[in-house]
C-alpha cells in the first residue's frame, strides 16, 4: 500500500488558514452578545488568534514556488488569494478587539464613577482596600473563567436558567428563571438546542444559562450568576431581555449562519449552504452571459481577439476552442426535501466553468421540474406545447479557451425559498458536483453519461455531506452499499459534436455557456456585430458611437429568458414562411432577423407595461409573459408592430440614446475596469 503524499508548503499554509478562519468565525459569533464576565477572556483569545494569523502570514510571505515538492498550478494567484484571506482575518480580529476593549472601558468607567462618590472613605481604607479589591477581582475572574469552561464543556448537559426568556420567533424555546434545561447541542454562535421538562425543544441563549448544581440552593445559585444576564453597569437592576435572538444571530455571523439556524430547527439538512453562484450573479454583470457576449480586445487594444473578419466569405471567422461541447442535464435523484417552515419557489441547477479556485465563465441557470408524487427527483427539458422555454432547456453548450489543466464544469443545485414565518427570501445550495473535463495526461474525458455524487457545503469546502443522517462513511461494506443508493446524485451526459455542430459553435464567443435552443440567435448577433465593427466601420481606429438598436439592446435580452423565448417564437413563425433558397441566403436571413427583432422584442424592452424581470417570482413571471404574449399576437395580426406602437393605449419609457447607440469602448470600460 503506497504512502500518502506529503502536503506542500503552500497547501499546509492554506490548511492552517482554513482552521484559523473557522476559529475567527466561532469567536465572532460568541462575541456577538457576551456576558459581562466574558469580555476579557474573549479579548485575550482575540489577541492570541491575531498572533497566530500574523505568524501564518509571515510563513506565507517566506514561501517560494521552488519549495514545492510538485508543480502547483496558478501558484502566484493562490498565494495572493491566501494573503487576502489572512489580511481579512487580521482586520476582523482588530475590530473585534477594539469593540471588546471599548465595552470593558465602559464598564470600568461606571465602576470608577461609583467609587468616587465617597473619596474620604476611600482614602482612609487606602492600601488595604486596593489589595482586597485586587484579590477579589482576581478570584472573580478565575471563577468566571472556570465557570465558562465548565458551561461550555460538551459533557455538561444540564443547565439552569438564570433569567426569564420569551420566545419571539419560530425555533425559540420559552423558559423561566430557575428552570432546568437539558442541552442537546452547544452551537458556537451562542444559541444552543435545549429541551425542557415537557419534552419541548428549541434554541436558547447561552447567556441565560448556568451550570446546574444539585447541592446548591436554587436561590443562591441565581444570585451568584446574576451578572450573566443583562445587567446595568452599577449592578442595581437586571433588565429583562426584549429583543429576539435572531438579531444577535444576524449581527454575529455571516450569511451561512442563516442556513445553520434553518438546519437547527430542522428546516434544511446540515449540508445546505447559501448559494455561491447566485451570490456571484448578484455582485454584478461579470458572471452574466451579457458580459461574455462582448468581443474581447487584444493586449494592444487595437484589434479584437475573438472577432476576426473573413473577407473571402464576407462573414466572421469561426474560432475553434480547447473546450467546445454539449452537456445535457438528465435528472437529479434523492435530493433532500426542505421542511414545511419554508416554501420552495424554484428548483434549479446553476453551472459554470471552474478550475477549483476561480469561476472562468458566465453562470448559466436551468430550472428543474418535479412531480408531487416524487419530489426528490428533478427532471429537465419537459415536453410542452409550442416552444420549450429556454429556462427549462437541459441541453447546454459549453465553450472555453482556458489552458488550465484543472478546468471542469461546476454544477450547483439550488432552491429559491421564502420563510413562512418571516417572509424572508433567499437561495440555498442543495449540493454541488464537479466534472473535470481533462484527464491527468491532458486528454478530454470521454463523451458519455456521468452520475455525479453531490457534495455538501460550498465548492471551497471539502468533506461535507449534503445530509449527514445518510452518511456514506460507515465502516461496513453492506452499510455503504445501502446508503449509496440513498445519496443525492446529478445525472449528466457529455455529447460529442458533429462537424456541423462544431462549425456552429465556433461562431460563438470563445468563452460562453448557454442554452442550445437559442444558439442561432446568438450567431445572428455575432454576425451583425462583425458587420458593424469590422466590415462597415470607416476606420479600424474609429471610436464613434454605432447606431444599431440590436447591438445596443441584445445583451439585455440574454439575461431575460422570457424575452429570448419571445424572439425565438417570432423568428420561428417568420422562418416557416421562407423558401429553401431564402434559407440558404445568409445576408437575406440576417436582414430578416433585424426586421423580426424590431417587430418583437425591441418594443417590449421599452414598454411600461412589462414589469422588471425578477427571479423566481411566479406572479411577476406570469404578468410578464401575459404582456409578451399579447404583444406578439397583435404584432402577428397586424403584420408588424407599427400599428400597436402608434396606438394611444400603449405607453413607453422616455427615449434614451442608449436604446439606439452601441458604444463598444464604453461597454468594455464598464465591464472590465482594467481596460
Amino acid at each position: 500500500m503506497s504512502g500518502r503524499r506529503a502536503r506542500g508548503p503552500l497547501q499546509q499554509v492554506r490548511r492552517r488558514s482554513r482552521e484559523l478562519q473557522a476559529q475567527v468565525e466561532a469567536l465572532r459569533a460568541e462575541s456577538a452578545a457576551p456576558a459581562p464576565g466574558q469580555r476579557k477572556a474573549l479579548s485575550r483569545r482575540c489577541m492570541q488568534l491575531k498572533k497566530l494569523v500574523d505568524e501564518n502570514t509571515n510563513a506565507l510571505h517566506n514561501l517560494k514556488k521552488s519549495d514545492e515538492p510538485a508543480p502547483v498550478g496558478n501558484y502566484d494567484q493562490r498565494k495572493e488569494e491566501e494573503e487576502k484571506l489572512l489580511l481579512k482575518l487580521s482586520q476582523q480580529l482588530q475590530k473585534l478587539v477594539l469593540v471588546l476593549d471599548q465595552d470593558n472601558g465602559t464598564m470600568n468607567y461606571a465602576v470608577g464613577e461609583e467609587r468616587q462618590k465617597d473619596p474620604q472613605t476611600e482614602d482612609e481604607n487606602g492600601e488595604e482596600d486596593e489589595s482586597e479589591d485586587e484579590e477579589s477581582s482576581d478570584s472573580e475572574e478565575t471563577d468566571d473563567e472556570e465557570e465558562d469552561k465548565l458551561l461550555d464543556d460538551p459533557n455538561v448537559k444540564e443547565c439552569i436558567a438564570v433569567g426569564n426568556f420569551n420566545a419571539q420567533q419560530e425555533g425559540d424555546l420559552t423558559f423561566t428563571k430557575g428552570e432546568v434545561l437539558l442541552i442537546h447541542d452547544k452551537k458556537a454562535d451562542g444559541w444552543w438546542v435545549a429541551e425542557n421538562s415537557k419534552g419541548e425543544r428549541g434554541l436558547v441563549p447561552r447567556t441565560y444559562l448556568a451550570v446546574h448544581n444539585d447541592d446548591v440552593d436554587s436561590q443562591e445559585q441565581s444570585e451568584e450568576h446574576i451578572e450573566v444576564v443583562d445587567e446595568t453597569a452599577d449592578g442595581t437592576e437586571i433588565k429583562k431581555r426584549t429583543d429576539s435572538h435572531w438579531s444577535a444571530v444576524r449581527r454575529a455571523i455571516a450569511e451561512n449562519d442563516t442556513v445553520e439556524v434553518l438546519a437547527t430547527i430542522g428546516a434544511v439538512p446540515a449540508g445546505f449552504r447559501q448559494s455561491t453562484l447566485s451570490q456571484l450573479l448578484e455582485e454584478g454583470n461579470q458572471f452574466r452571459a451579457s458580459y461574455f457576449l462582448q468581443p474581447e480586445l487584444t493586449p494592444s487594444q487595437l484589434a479584437f481577439k475573438d472577432l476576426v473578419w473573413n473577407s473571402d466569405k464576407n462573414t466572421i471567422y469561426p474560432r475553434p476552442t480547447r473546450v467546445s461541447l454539449i452537456v445535457t442535464l438528465c435528472s437529479c435523484k434523492m435530493i433532500p426535501l426542505p421542511g414545511v417552515s419554508i416554501q420552495v419557489l424554484s428548483r434549479h441547477v446553476r453551472l459554470c466553468l471552474f478550475d477549483g479556485n476561480r469561476v472562468l465563465s458566465n453562470v448559466h441557470t436551468v430550472r428543474a421540474t418535479w412531480q408531487p408524487k416524487n419530489p426528490q427527483t428533478w427532471t429537465f427539458s419537459p415536453r410542452v406545447t409550442g416552444i420549450l422555454p429556454s429556462l427549462l432547456d437541459g441541453d447546454c453548450f459549453v465553450r472555453s479557451n482556458s489552458l488550465s489543466s484543472d478546468i471542469g464544469i461546476l454544477f450547483e443545485l439550488g432552491i429559491t425559498y421564502i420563510r413562512n414565518s418571516t417572509g424572508d427570501r433567499g437561495e440555498l445550495s442543495c449540493g454541488w458536483a464537479f466534472l473535470k473535463l481533462f484527464t491527468s495526461n491532458g486528454m478530454p474525458v470521454p463523451s458519455k453519461m456521468y452520475e455525479l455524487l453531490l457534495n455538501g457545503g460550498t465548492p471551497y469546502e471539502r468533506g461535507v455531506e449534503v445530509d449527514p443522517s445518510i452518511s456514506r462513511r460507515g465502516s461496513g461494506v453492506f452499510h455503504q452499499f445501502i446508503t449509496l443508493k440513498k445519496q443525492p446524485v446529478l445525472v449528466v451526459k457529455l455529447r460529442s459534436l458533429s462537424a456541423q455542430s462544431k462549425d456552429i459553435l465556433n461562431l460563438l464567443p470563445e468563452t460562453l455557456i448557454g442554452s442550445m435552443c437559442y444558439i442561432h440567435l446568438l450567431i445572428f448577433y455575432r454576425q451583425i456585430l462583425g458587420d458593424a465593427l469590422l466590415k462597415d466601420r470607416i476606420s479600424a481606429q474609429s471610436t464613434e458611437l454605432i447606431c444599431n438598436p440590436i447591438l445596443a439592446t441584445f445583451p439585455q435580452l440574454v439575461d431575460q429568458p422570457d424575452l429570448m423565448d419571445a424572439l425565438r417564437s417570432a423568428w420561428a413563425d417568420r422562418e416557416r414562411t421562407l423558401k429553401r433558397s431564402e434559407k440558404r441566403d445568409q445576408e437575406f436571413l440576417k436582414s430578416l432577423f433585424v426586421l423580426v427583432y424590431h417587430d418583437s422584442v425591441f418594443p417590449l424592452l421599452q414598454s411600461t407595461f412589462l414589469p422588471d424581470y425578477k427571479w423566481a417570482e411566479e406572479e411577476s413571471e406570469a404578468s410578464r409573459w401575459k404582456v409578451i404574449a399579447d404583444f406578439l399576437e397583435k404584432s402577428r395580426e397586424n403584420d408588424g408592430a407599427l400599428q400597436y406602437l402608434l396606438s394611444s393605449e400603449n405607453t413607453h419609457k422616455a427615449f434614451d440614446i442608449a436604446e439606439l447607440s452601441y458604444d463598444f469602448l464604453g461597454e468594455t470600460r464598464k465591464n472590465n475596469p482594467g481596460v
